[in-house]
């Protein structure tokens, strides 16, 4: 058995809640369900719930809004919508960061835990990729936390968005409620930082015999 094998369980922890972190970044930017609008005229919005995500508007009608939509009108952002506010546009950006961050966090946490686990015994290419890891899972996790936190905060105090007439959508909801993308965000943050924290732990064996070079 490898002599660094038993100093990496922290960092092998690492790479599976960084991995269900990053997984759940990507499912929270893909769905629709940021902030759930109650609307108090039905005319349209059949339901009286629309859903407002960091892409699109959805809602569910009953009468012919748009050609091919008959149910479930959704209308995508435009990025020459002025009237969009900024916290959306932030989290289109700050989440497609966070999914690449992400991402070379688990392949250099990947590199790493390969290295110790064939018996590679250079410390400089193992601990340097665990930093490296490490510091790309806090970074993904810091980007996922602020449109989280920002999103979250309009929908605590029950903030209007000037959609355009296109959109069919009221400029104030009676009520708005925060989504299934802000929880499973909040839990992507706290694995991504928990990974990160972990990553950067690394302490390579003292007794192991290292080949110092990269």
């Amino acid at each position: 058995m490898p002599l660094n094998y038993g100093a990496s369980h922290l960092q092998l922890a690492a790479f599976a809640l960084g991995t269900v972190g990053w997984i759940l970044c990507t499912i929270s930017m893909g769905i629709v369900e940021w902030r759930v609008w109650h609307v108090d005229n039905t005319t349209i919005i059949s339901s009286g719930i629309a859903w407002v995500g960091i892409w699109k508007v959805c809602f569910i009608s009953y009468l012919h809004v748009s050609p091919g939509y008959k149910e479930q009108f959704c209308h995508k952002f435009s990025g020459y919508d002025s009237s969009i506010p900024h916290e959306i546009y932030a989290a289109q950006g700050l989440l497609l960061i966070a999914m690449f961050m992400g991402l070379l966090g688990v392949t250099a946490t990947i590199f790493a835990l390969r290295n110790v686990y064939m018996g590679v015994t250079r410390k400089t290419l193992i601990t340097h990729f665990f930093l490296a890891g490490g510091c790309f899972y806090i970074l993904a996790g810091l980007c996922v936390l602020i449109p989280v936190s920002w999103n979250f905060y309009s929908v605590t105090h029950n903030q209007s968005i000037a959609f355009p007439p296109s959109y069919y959508m009221p400029s104030s909801p009676a009520a708005q409620e925060a989504g299934a993308a802000i929880p499973i965000g909040i839990v992507a943050v706290i694995l991504l930082l928990l990974s990160g924290t972990f990553s950067l732990s690394y302490r390579f064996p003292a007794t192991a015999n290292t080949i110092t070079k990269s």
